[in-house]
């Protein structure tokens, strides 16, 4: 009875922690990847997804989303939607359509409202005023504009062998109108194949797009690799040629897991993860990259996770 989810950020946990009970009790990976996402886009202080998320440089909130069925490979997905309170619960939606399943900007949030999903103003005070703060940052010291883009991205498994993936993002801070970012796109923010596993994306999209990582992670697991091996191959030998290629890379972390609910993390900076499977309660990790292409796991310590707390609901100027 193999079970299990892993998702990024720390941001993740209390919805990996709950949906990971109801998987054992035979809850639907789609079903249960969803409601975890929720949670992240429901709670106002994650700046990065759904409400409370951080705007473009309109003070707009725009965000993407998307969900991946590994059984059938459907695949549902919206950006640049507005105004809607789960952006992941559209894309599952959106997965069911034979046609149009990836819908963007006002006709993703048109369908979102004559489907009756739940509509709201999703900028909040909050992220209105770190949006001030920074475009008096951006005037008084000429800085570059962009900050910040923490994509929660899930993979999960239930009891029954179906892997499901998924992703939601406001996607980067100040960013231009219309931008996309690697989250809602298959093979690069996400993909997943119930026979083999599945792997999700979060960090810089116009890096992570260059390499279709997601995908790559899971045809090296395809190819019998522990999903650690599979995450550290892909993800530091194409960081390398990027380097090599462009000069940089940004910053980019992948999860992964297989079907037997094994899971693997690869990161090119520090980076928070939670997973929870039928061997192991849900716990909130760190990793860093290490020597020989390899990377560095350790469980987060009682002040990194007091020290986030506090970051978080920092209160503004």
């Amino acid at each position: 009875m193999t079970y299990g989810m892993i998702a990024t950020w720390r941001m993740a946990y209390d919805g990996v922690a709950e949906m990971t009970k109801e998987l054992q009790k035979g809850k639907d990976a789609g079903d249960a990847l969803v409601e975890a996402i929720k949670q992240v886009e429901d709670y106002p202080f994650y700046k990065s997804v759904g409400y409370g998320g951080l705007p473009n440089e309109h003070c707009i909130l725009e965000m993407d989303a998307a969900y991946m069925d590994g059984n059938t490979f459907d695949i549902g997905a919206v950006a640049g939607i507005q105004d809607v309170k789960n952006p992941i619960a559209v894309a599952q939606s959106l997965s069911h359509e034979r046609f149009n399943s990836f819908l963007v900007g006002s006709g993703a949030t048109k369908y979102a409202k004559n489907a009756g999903f739940e509509c709201q103003n999703m900028l909040t005070e909050r992220a209105k005023r770190l949006w001030e703060l920074r475009m008096e940052e951006i005037q008084k010291h000429n800085l570059s504009p962009y900050d910040g883009h923490d994509t929660i991205g899930a993979v999960s498994l239930d009891i029954h062998k179906k892997m499901v993936a998924g992703t939601s993002s406001s996607g980067l801070f100040m960013k231009k109108s219309g931008r996309v970012g690697d989250s809602p796109l298959s093979g690069s923010g996400f993909y997943v194949d119930s026979e083999i596993g599945g792997a999700t994306a979060t960090g810089l999209g116009e890096d992570l797009m260059k390499g279709c990582l997601s995908y790559e992670i899971v045809r090296l697991m395809g190819t019998g690799l522990h999903p650690q091996q599979a995450a550290d191959q892909a993800v530091y030998q194409f960081a390398e040629k990027l380097t090599k290629r462009k000069g940089k890379a940004g910053a980019f972390s992948l999860v992964c897991m297989n079907k037997s609910g094994e899971w693997g993390v690869a990161t090119n900076v520090e980076f928070s993860f939670v997973v929870a499977t039928e061997h192991e309660a849900a716990e909130i990790y760190l990793a860093y990259p290490a020597e020989n292409q390899t990377t560095r796991i350790e469980i987060a310590s009682k002040e990194w996770l007091a020290a986030y707390e506090t970051r978080i609901k920092k209160p503004l100027d």
